[in-house]
């Protein structure tokens, strides 16, 4: 009310109302009801004092006229007062009670008294974090520029990863295609190794990468993000959910890159950004006088440093998890790429562990399969042992096996063998594999006589060998063709006789 203390002191010594209005001290009608006012209570008479502040206060509301108006809205303040606390818009305020409630007023009346009930409530009241050197890091993502997907070809958006130290406000930028497990352990990765030095705990939001359920006091956390903080040594502090005000360092953070980096540079391709973002951080970023904390990040990070948590000596082992099911073919999936795993197990849900260059699988807590990592899609990796023992017996005896089989057991044998192999029409393994059998059950040395008794007399199929065992001809002497007759005979067929092949040769008396 100084302004109208200082009105009142210009009436006084003759200042008219267009005078006043000149000096820009007040309108000239707001000026002619404070005289009217003064001249009512005697305020201009040079020797009555000067009103205080309240009574001016007093007298200016008074003069004023009492609204006469009710709102549109005023049958339905309950309504609107109801989902205006539950965080409803205005305009779906508005739709809801034409729609169900009959209001024909204007989306105004209801902006108006959704204005006078939010003045009505009593402000919310925060405090600000502090931390002390090396206590803590804030990380959250943003969305980054569109670059040329390298893959397809086509643009694809980016996500900016900020890791900011909550002392210092030292800061780690990258740019990332995605926002999986593996990508987030990664930047973590680098983040360290960036600093030099790893932060007490970090602050983070509920990102599905790092926390599989969003709790405010129970939360889950993602099992390769606990082996991730396990090996180096920092705790885990996600936010309460729908509550970002808890990291709000790094969300400022994340604006300061958008604001203040992105806009003014084009980049080829991910490379050229985040190198581009990388000189930013050192000679721009962190080179400012931070707007908080009227400090220069780098060199409160040179003290920051010395006493957070050194690096582990050898980097952990970051890896990540998932749950699969084991087909029928004694093969998991991950990422289009097929690992084995025992066939006693088909149709469980196992554990996959993949890191850079090794994929584990797991029953639980115990280890069932060991795996290099696949690199394209349609990848297979199978163990023999991990087959059913059928499936086994028929990798193994490969044509390779069948051939040295064969000569263990004899030349006949042998040539048999080949011939089967070599068939231009039909695949004859499984007659190999057969023949081959037949000698745990008869022995190799019949077997040899069986293989070159068929020889003999060109029948060099499984069939023939299991008929001369089964029925003795092998222990029999020698069979030799009957002589073929040089004509055909009466009533004959066949140039040969097919039971001649199985006549034995005899000495004519």
């Amino acid at each position: 009310m100084f302004q109208y203390r200082h009105v009142l002191v210009r009436m006084r010594q003759g200042d008219s109302d267009r005078d006043i209005a000149r000096s820009r001290l007040m309108g000239r009608r707001k000026a002619n009801e404070l005289r009217a006012a003064a001249v009512e209570r005697g305020w201009l008479d040079p020797g009555s004092e000067l009103p205080d502040d309240t009574a001016i206060a007093a007298a200016l509301g008074q003069a004023r006229r009492a609204k006469s108006t009710i709102s549109s809205a005023e049958p339905h303040r309950t309504v609107i007062e109801r989902w205006a606390s539950q965080g409803v818009q205005g305009v779906a305020i508005h739709a809801a009670l034409k729609r169900e409630h009959g209001y024909t007023g204007s989306y105004s009346s209801v902006y108006r008294m959704l204005v006078a009930i939010a003045a009505t409530r009593p402000p919310e009241a925060t405090v600000r974090l502090y931390f002390g050197p090396a206590e803590a890091a804030q990380v959250d993502f943003g969305s980054g520029p569109e670059l040329v997907d390298p893959a397809s070809g086509t643009p694809k958006r980016t996500w900016c990863f900020v890791m900011t130290l909550c002392h210092s406000r030292h800061q780690y930028v990258e740019f990332v295609w995605d926002q999986t497990v593996a990508t987030w352990l990664g930047c973590h990765r680098r983040a360290f190794e960036w600093f030099g030095a790893v932060p007490g705990r970090l602050i983070i939001d509920n990102p599905k990468c790092a926390i599989t359920r969003a709790c405010a006091r129970d939360p889950l956390v993602q099992r390769a993000y606990a082996e991730c903080a396990e090996g180096y040594g920092f705790k885990i502090d996600p936010c309460p959910p729908a509550d970002p005000a808890k990291k709000g360092i790094v969300e400022a953070g994340v604006k300061y890159v958008k604001g203040n980096f992105l806009p003014t540079r084009s980049f080829r391709d991910l490379a050229d950004l985040n190198a581009q973002a990388r000189t930013w951080v050192m000679e721009e970023a962190g080179r400012r006088v931070h707007g908080t904390t009227r400090e220069r990040p780098l060199e409160q990070f040179a003290v920051e440093r010395a006493l957070m948590k050194a690096l582990p000596p050898i980097a952990p082992d970051l890896g990540t998890w998932c749950r699969v099911t084991l087909h029928r073919d004694c093969h998991v999936q991950h990422e289009r790429i097929y690992y084995s795993a025992p066939f006693t197990l088909v149709g469980k849900r196992l554990w996959l562990r993949a890191t850079d260059n090794a994929v584990t699988i797991y029953e639980d807590y115990r280890l069932v399969a060991t795996h290099p990592r696949g690199r394209k899609p349609g990848q297979r990796f199978t163990v023999r042992d991990h087959l059913p023992p059928d499936a086994q017996a028929f990798f193994a005896r490969d044509r390779n096996w069948c051939v040295k089989q064969a000569g263990v057991i004899g030349p006949a044998c042998t040539e048999l063998i080949e011939q089967l192999l070599t068939d231009r029409i039909v695949e004859r393994l499984r007659a190999a594999q057969s023949v081959l059998h037949l000698g745990e059950r008869y022995g190799a040395t019949r077997l040899e006589a069986a293989c070159a008794r068929a020889l003999n007399h060109a029948s060099p199929q499984y069939r023939t060998v299991k008929h001369i065992l089964a029925r003795g001809f092998d222990q029999q002497p020698q069979l030799v063709p009957a002589e073929s007759p040089t004509a055909y005979a009466a009533g004959t067929r066949f140039t040969r006789d097919a039971l001649s092949l199985f006549t034995p040769k005899t000495k004519p008396h």
